[in-house]
């Protein structure tokens, strides 16, 4: 039987953003960065990082420049034993977007392929091997912001409840991380009608349960086809919004 949260979830919704896509691929890569596990890599990188984020509008920069400026006042193992209580131990702050519709269930493997074909008809090609499940909202706006944009909007779309979910969880622990995810929700649309109730019914039935593994998936992520222009070295203080490619916006973080 078809619920309204598979109705909502595979709804695509093409309203007008004021963002131009440099501007929200920069965003999308910022993101990433920031929602990922920190480490030593991150506070290397806050300068150039904060750099991008002033190029961008305040409306998206703002509260990312905000994050940036915490991490380095208060320090990387605080920030990362927040983290794990954050987004490992709590499940409504859960960073895979399969995870509030589909829980750990048969289905959420189905859901998981299909990102997966998504990934590969835009010539990136997932691993079993790889450090993350292909649902991972990092590794979403990482291959939005490096390589397919477009692709990349679809899944976010079609996930937009999920993320509605995660803020409003940020939002109840007053989170750190509630900027982060408050610059990525003014890329996208905005609620609409039924998505409300979709919501509410989340809220109130949690993600559903079932007795199965996620065999093929216990590594999950992705791995860059080479052919990409993917260049994990480049000169961030260069990668300002502007006439960019997708593929050169900002290198991805470190692995967990």
């Amino acid at each position: 039987m078809t619920t309204l949260i598979d109705r909502v979830w595979r709804r695509h919704r093409r309203a007008e953003v004021p963002w131009s896509p440099d501007e929200t691929a920069a965003t999308w890569q910022l993101c990433s960065l920031l929602l990922d596990y920190p480490t030593e890599a991150l506070l290397a990188r806050l300068p150039s990082l904060r750099a991008v984020a002033a190029a961008l509008p305040p409306a998206l920069g703002g509260g990312l420049t905000a994050y940036l400026d915490e991490v380095a006042s208060a320090g990387l193992g605080e920030i990362q034993r927040d983290y794990v209580e954050t987004f490992d131990v709590t499940r409504t702050c859960a960073l895979h977007l399969t995870y509030a519709t589909c829980g750990d269930t048969r289905r959420r493997g189905v859901a998981l392929v299909q990102f997966k074909q998504v990934y590969r008809a835009s010539g990136v090609e997932v691993t079993d091997a790889d450090a993350e499940l292909p649902d991972y909202l990092p590794v979403v706006l990482e291959f939005g912001a490096l390589t397919d944009l477009d692709a990349a909007w679809r899944l976010l779309t079609d996930h937009r409840v999920s993320i509605e979910l995660l803020h409003r969880a940020l939002t109840r622990r007053q989170s750190r991380w509630l900027p982060v995810l408050e610059a990525l929700r003014s890329t996208l649309p905005a609620l609409q009608g039924t998505d409300e109730e979709a919501l509410a019914a989340l809220i109130a039935a949690g993600p559903p349960t079932e007795d199965v593994g996620l065999e093929g998936y216990a590594a999950g992520g992705y791995a860059m086809d080479p052919a990409l222009d993917f260049r994990p070295d480049a000169d961030l203080a260069t990668m300002t919004p502007g006439p960019t490619q997708l593929g050169a916006t900002i290198p991805v973080g470190a692995p967990r």
